[in-house]
């Protein structure tokens, strides 16, 4: 028999901005209106105000570590902005943008590198995960949650994101896997910036791009520019639409770079190069943006002054309420532990006690009677 073709696919690469200024009209008219560009670039600039002064805090010993987010706005922001606000926005730990825009509070976010769990307690309304610091185990928490829309017969997608390194984790392939096999509406967003921590992507992944990754388990599969907003939208909106009517998932491979270290306890000098970083700074999402916006007259330097003095009070704010929050009281564990609180736990919460008094404060009685008698004894 002769040999023919067991499967053949091609995977689509998406941009509408690029770094030199060009738009395409064609796939771009209409799809951010110009009001809403605006906002979504003053997102990206809050962010990357925080960084700075994340950056500062913890320099000044008043936070423990924090990875910038630097250079990779436009990811989470894109797909924030695409999504409903009820579907869940299941994140790592370099989606602030699009946090932001759902409306997690700042100070959450501070809070979490500073140490302090509320931090990580998202308010409901929010749909939002705790960030995940585990390198992709937050993919199978979208896997579940979006299996439990499905469930309940809700129209309730999931959103999560992860970066390059994640995809040679077992967890997202296990997620993948439970996606595509049980059409699970799920959009699996990698953002690929080349680097897991010091390690390169071309030691991580040997195929010529990571969104095929996604074909093995029967995704469709899409290259993005992640540093474009427009085209980033423009993917999550396709994907989105496949989760919310065929109830299948979609792998999207965003591609980006992150121009800070990993974290500030790294050093990326060490290992990237210089040259590397400053070609991709000139791709710069924020920097894209803004110029397109003056083309269009719809920004100029006025109005970046007057974002600047807007950004710094709110982000000034939020550090005045992350620092000064109360300190936790030692009943939280227990208040968050359970819905409802198990009659032997509340004992334990009153009393602060573990041992058979604690759990039986009514031996106190005994116990007295059992002192006056020693005492007469002596």
């Amino acid at each position: 028999m002769p040999i023919t073709t067991a499967f053949k696919t091609e995977i689509p690469r998406i941009s509408i901005l690029d770094e030199h200024g060009n738009f395409d009209e064609k796939l771009g008219k209409g799809l951010i209106p110009d009001a809403d560009l605006i906002k979504l670039y003053e997102a990206m600039f809050t962010c990357r105000r925080l960084d700075d002064v994340a950056f500062r805090l913890q320099r000044s010993g008043r936070m423990g570590t924090y990875p910038q987010n630097m250079g990779q706005e436009a990811t989470s922001l894109g797909a924030a902005y695409a999504l409903d606000k009820k579907d869940w926005l299941v994140t790592c730990y370099r989606e602030n943008c699009g946090l932001f825009w759902r409306g997690v509070p700042m100070e959450a976010i501070l809070l979490h590198w500073m140490g302090d769990e509320r931090g990580n307690a998202m308010p409901r309304e929010h749909y939002a995960t705790p960030i995940a610091v585990p390198i992709g185990t937050q993919m199978l928490h979208a896997t579940g949650l979006a299996w439990a829309a499905k469930y309940r017969g809700e129209k309730q997608i999931a959103c999560t994101f992860f970066g390059d390194g994640a995809t040679s984790e077992g967890d997202f392939h296990e997620a993948a896997n439970f996606a595509a096999n049980l059409d699970i509406p799920v959009v699996f967003v990698c953002q690929n910036n080349f680097w897991a921590i010091s390690v390169p992507g071309r030691i991580q992944c040997s195929a010529p791009t990571v969104a095929q990754r996604g074909i093995a388990y029967g995704m469709p599969c899409m290259q993005v520019d992640g540093n474009d907003i427009f085209a980033t939208v423009y993917a999550m909106r396709e994907a989105i639409e496949r989760a919310r009517t065929e109830g299948k998932p979609t792998f999207i491979e965003m591609v980006t770079y992150r121009l800070a270290d990993h974290t500030t306890a790294d050093d990326a000098s060490r290992y990237r190069d210089k040259a590397e970083v400053d070609m991709w700074r000139a791709r710069d999402p924020m920097i894209r943006v803004r110029k397109h916006m003056e083309k269009l007259k719809l920004w100029d330097d006025k109005k970046e002054a007057a974002l600047l003095e807007r950004a710094e009070k709110l982000i000034g704010e939020a550090v005045a309420r992350a620092e000064n929050i109360a300190a936790p009281h030692s009943a939280d564990f227990f208040n968050s532990m359970y819905l409802e609180l198990p009659p032997d736990l509340a004992l334990q919460r009153d009393t602060m006690q573990t041992h058979s008094l604690g759990q039986d404060p009514s031996q106190l009685a005994n116990t007295d009677h059992l002192n006056r008698v020693t005492e007469q004894a002596h």
